[in-house]
């Protein structure tokens, strides 16, 4: 079972080392790590690059130029896994607001759905203490809006921890996702559902970020919720698949 597990990194330098070692020391024989680095000007993608010569073969690094951002470097990062042969694809931060342990409980739970998204909100899903009380109000009031205007089920629609079975994100064709930023997020669980894939969220804690600064804002938060009316338009036609896991 080839997985892969995708981070997108922009000036993670304090980050990356240790996530690195987390993750390939957890017990899972066909894991491989996938760092895609935006140009980082802190030295980011060197440190992978040297990181991914000693690995052995089980890290690699996608130095991306251009037209950079989180939503564009997952959909580069997903689409260089799928072309590796990855079976299963998790994505997750740099910033350990994700337990590398947590990826075990993700591949594990892909065994009889489609994707797995590590929630906040679902029961027993908790955020770190040190959250103030306007970062968990936007943070649930995006979930809320997106919920409101795209009919999701999801909890969670902005998490950016979540494993999914090849066939899911062949069925999505990330190609065509065209959200940048956080929007991306939301986008790929509206199309998760209209596709019909099933869908589980399993609780987790979302920790404050080690080391580093955040790239989320208000700016950020109300910039996605402008998208979300755009995303029902675009994919209204879209109708369900027979694209599930097996029994």
């Amino acid at each position: 079972m080839n997985i892969t597990v995708v981070v997108p990194t922009y000036n993670e330098a304090g980050n990356i080392g240790v996530l690195a070692a987390e993750l390939l020391a957890l017990p899972l024989p066909g894991l491989r790590l996938l760092i895609v680095d935006d140009a980082s000007p802190d030295g980011t993608g060197r440190l992978a690059d040297k990181l991914a010569a000693a690995s052995y073969g089980r890290m690699a690094v996608l130095h991306r130029t251009g037209l950079r951002g989180l939503g564009l470097a997952y959909k580069d990062g997903f689409c260089r896994a799928i072309e590796q042969g990855a079976d299963i694809v998790v994505q997750m931060d740099a910033d350990f607001s994700h337990a590398p342990v947590d990826v075990l409980r993700l591949v594990e739970e892909l065994a009889d759905c489609d994707v797995v998204v590590g929630s906040r909100y679902v029961p027993g899903g908790q955020v770190d203490y040190r959250w103030g009380l306007n970062r968990r109000a936007l943070s649930r009031s995006a979930n809320i809006l997106s919920r409101t205007i795209l009919g999701l089920e999801t909890r969670d629609a902005t998490a950016g921890f979540k494993a999914w079975r090849r066939s899911a994100l062949e069925a999505i064709d990330v190609r065509r996702i065209r959200a940048n930023g956080y929007l991306f997020q939301e986008e790929m669980v509206y199309l998760s559902e209209r596709l019909g894939l099933r869908i589980r969220e399993i609780p987790i804690f979302f920790a404050d970020r080690q080391t580093g600064r955040s790239k989320m804002s208000t700016k950020t938060k109300f910039e996605a919720a402008l998208g979300l009316i755009g995303l029902r338009r675009r994919y209204r036609k879209v109708r369900a698949l027979a694209v599930l896991a097996p029994e």
